[in-house]
C-alpha cells in the first residue's frame, strides 16, 4: 500500500491545536520535515487554555517565539492572581494568591517567567513559526485512518473542502488529536485514573459596563460563589469582552440545550451581582474536565501527546503546558533517530520519562481543583488528594528517574518536595546568566538541537577536547562549551561570584553533560583517566547506539 502513497515525510502530525502546533515548531527546529493535519478549518477561535507556564515559556524561548507571544498576550499582560468572592460588588472575596511570582523570587531559576496569552491568541504564532520553518501544515484535511508496519505508516486523509483522499507515507506518526483521540481508540490503548471530574458551559459575552464593577482587580481568573450561580469569570481584554465558565451537570440530566441564552444572562448577572447588567453572548462551548493518563504512550510508530495522552483538571493550567513538553521531549528524540545518531530504542523512553510526569501533574491539577474550590467540582472520596509539591515544584521541579539518563535517583519522587535544580541528573539544568562574545545568555539558551557538555576552563581535565574529537569524527549532535572567567572560555561569568560547577554538583574537573531538551543526562564529578572513552561509552548508552 505505501509503495503508492501520495506524500512521504519523516514525521506525519495529526492535529493542529496546540500540542500538534507545538510539535510541529519544535521538530522544524530541528529540521525535520513533516506534515500536520487538522480536521477544523482553522486555529482555535474560543479563548481558553490561557496559562503558560515557565517551563513553556523557556521551550518557546529558545525556539525564538518569545517576544512574539507576549505581543500576543499584551492585554492581559498586568492581570495576576485568583479572586474567590460571593459577588464583585464591594469588596467582600479573598485572593486565593494575588501574584505567581511574589517578590520576583522565579529570577534565580529561569531567564523567563509566566505568560498569559489565550489559546485563540497562542496558535496563530505557532502557526507562523511553523510554517516559516518548513512545517506543511494543511486545515480542513482529516486523517481517516492508518496503517503501521515495521518501516512506517501508511495514513489516509481526507481534504474535507474538495472530498478528495490521499495517502501519506511516513516513518512515525504523533496523535496530538485531542481527548477522544480516535487514534488512541484504533490503537487500542486504555486510560487510568479517576476519570471525569466535573463540566462546565464556557461562554464568551460583551460587556460594557462590567469594567465599572471588576474595578482595578485585574485577576487571571475570578471564582464567584453566589448560591445557584456560581462560576469562574476570566477577562478577556479587561474592558468589554469576557468569559464566564458555568458549572453544568450532565449525570443531572441537564443538557446543554437547557443552558438558552437568557438563562446564561441571568446566571452571569446574579453571579457577578449586577441585575440590570448588560451581557450580550456571543459564543458557548462545553467541556468536561478529567483525570485521566493513557496506559501507555506509544504503540509501534506512533506516539500519542497532549490531551490524547492525558487529561487534567484545569486548575492550574497544567494539561495544555504538559502537553507542549511532551511535544518537546519527543520532538528532539525523533530528530536524532531520523538524522541518524540515536538508535530507534531511544524513542522508548518518551513513554518512560513523560507519562510518570502526566501522573503526578494530573494528580496534583486535581488537587489544586480542590483547594480553590472549583466552581461545579464536587470531588468523589479520594480525588485530588494525591497532588504533591508546590506549583514551581510541579512546572520546573519534575525529572526523570528513568529513561534517557544516567545517575538519575530512582528512589527520588517525579514531583519532589521542594525545587532542586541542582544538576543531578534527570532533573532541568540550572539557569546560570553568562556572556558569549558580549551577548548576555542564559544556560537555558544553549540546549535546543545538540546535547551539550559543560566543562570548566582553561584546565577542563579533558573533557573539553574528549567532547570536540567525538563532535568532529561524527555521527553525535554535540556541542562543548568551557565556562569560567579566562580569556579561553567559551561563556564567561556575568557575575564574579558564580560557580557553574558548584551550581551542577560538580567539581572543577567535571563535566556535565545536558540533552536537547535542557535535562541533565549525566554528569562526572570530578576528572576520570579517560574522558573521551567515558564520555563515548554514556553516549552509546543514552543514545542507544551502543
Amino acid at each position: 500500500m505505501h509503495q503508492k502513497a501520495d506524500h512521504r515525510v519523516p514525521v506525519l502530525v495529526v492535529g493542529g491545536s496546540l500540542v500538534g502546533l507545538s510539535t510541529s515548531v519544535f521538530l522544524g527546529r530541528h529540521g525535520v520535515r513533516h506534515m500536520l493535519v487538522e480536521r477544523h478549518s482553522g486555529t482555535s477561535i474560543h479563548p481558553r487554555g490561557r496559562g503558560n507556564n515557565v517551563r513553556t515559556m523557556e521551550l518557546l524561548r529558545v525556539a525564538g517565539i518569545e517576544p512574539d507571544v507576549k505581543a500576543a498576550a499584551s492585554l492581559l499582560a498586568d492581570n495576576h492572581g485568583i479572586l474567590q468572592t460571593p459577588t464583585l460588588v464591594g469588596d467582600a472575596g479573598e485572593w486565593l494568591f494575588r501574584h505567581i511570582d511574589p517578590g520576583g523570587g522565579l529570577a534565580r531559576f529561569s531567564p523567563t517567567g509566566w505568560c498569559l496569552c489565550s489559546q485563540n491568541d497562542l496558535e496563530p504564532v505557532l502557526v507562523d513559526s511553523a510554517r516559516e520553518l518548513g512545517g506543511d501544515l494543511r486545515y480542513f484535511h482529516q486523517m481517516e485512518s492508518f496503517e503501521q508496519d515495521a518501516d512506517g505508516v501508511t495514513a489516509v486523509i481526507l481534504d474535507r473542502a474538495t472530498e478528495e483522499h490521499y495517502t501519506v507515507r511516513a516513518d512515525y506518526l504523533v496523535a496530538a488529536d485531542g481527548p477522544r483521540s480516535p487514534v488512541r481508540n484504533a490503537l487500542g490503548i486504555g486510560q487510568s485514573g479517576p476519570g471525569d471530574l466535573f463540566a462546565n458551559v464556557s461562554v464568551t459575552f460583551r460587556s460594557t459596563r462590567l469594567a465599572d464593577t471588576v474595578g482595578d482587580r485585574r485577576f487571571i481568573c475570578c471564582y464567584l460563589t453566589s448560591p445557584g450561580a456560581d462560576g469562574a469569570l476570566l477577562p478577556v481584554d479587561n474592558k468589554e469582552h469576557w468569559v464566564f465558565h458555568a458549572p453544568w451537570h450532565p449525570e443531572q440530566g441537564e443538557t446543554l440545550d437547557e443552558f438558552t441564552e437568557e438563562r446564561l444572562q441571568r446566571h452571569i448577572r446574579q453571579a457577578v451581582g449586577v441585575p440590570g447588567l448588560d451581557v450580550e453572548i456571543t459564543g458557548k462551548a462545553s467541556w468536561r474536565a478529567a483525570e485521566r493518563v493513557a496506559d501507555r504512550y506509544s504503540h509501534g510508530r506512533v506516539f500519542l501527546a497532549g490531551d490524547s495522552a492525558h487529561e487534567m483538571s484545569p486548575t492550574g493550567a497544567f494539561g495544555s503546558n504538559t502537553g507542549i513538553q511532551d511535544a518537546h521531549n519527543l520532538a528532539w528524540k525523533l530528530a536524532a533517530v531520523l538524522d541518524g545518531w540515536a538508535g530507534p530504542d531511544l524513542l522508548a523512553t518518551y513513554d518512560t520519562e513523560r507519562r510518570p510526569v502526566a501522573i503526578a501533574t494530573s494528580a496534583r491539577a486535581s488537587a489544586r481543583s480542590v483547594e480553590h474550590s472549583h466552581p461545579g467540582f464536587a470531588p468523589a472520596p479520594g480525588v485530588g488528594a494525591g497532588g504533591r509539591g508546590g506549583i514551581l515544584d510541579v512546572v520546573l521541579g519534575y525529572h526523570y528517574p528513568h529513561g534517557a539518563v544516567l545517575g538519575a535517583d530512582p528512589d527520588r519522587p517525579v514531583v519532589p518536595d521542594t525545587l532542586d535544580l541542582t544538576g543531578r541528573p534527570g532533573t532541568r539544568a540550572p539557569h546560570l546568566w553568562l556572556r558569549r562574545a558580549n551577548r548576555r545568555l542564559s544556560t537555558v539558551d544553549l540546549y535546543e538541537r545538540s546535547l551539550v557538555l559543560l566543562s570548566d576552563s582553561p584546565d577542563d581535565a579533558g573533557w573539553h577536547t574528549a567532547a570536540r574529537r567525538i563532535a568532529e569524527a561524527g555521527g553525535v549532535r554535540l556541542d562543548a562549551y568551557r565556562i569560567g572567567p579566562g580569556a579561553d572560555a567559551d561563556l564567561t561569568y556575568e557575575d564574579d561570584a558564580t560557580d557553574w560547577a558548584e551550581l551542577h554538583g560538580v567539581t572543577a574537573d567535571g563535566a556535565v553533560l545536558v540533552r536537547p531538551d535542557g535535562f541533565v543526562a549525566w554528569r562526572a564529578t570530578g576528572a576520570v583517566p579517560d574522558p573521551e572513552g567515558v564520555l563515548r561509552e554514556v553516549l552509546g548508552t543514552l543514545l542507544a547506539t551502543a
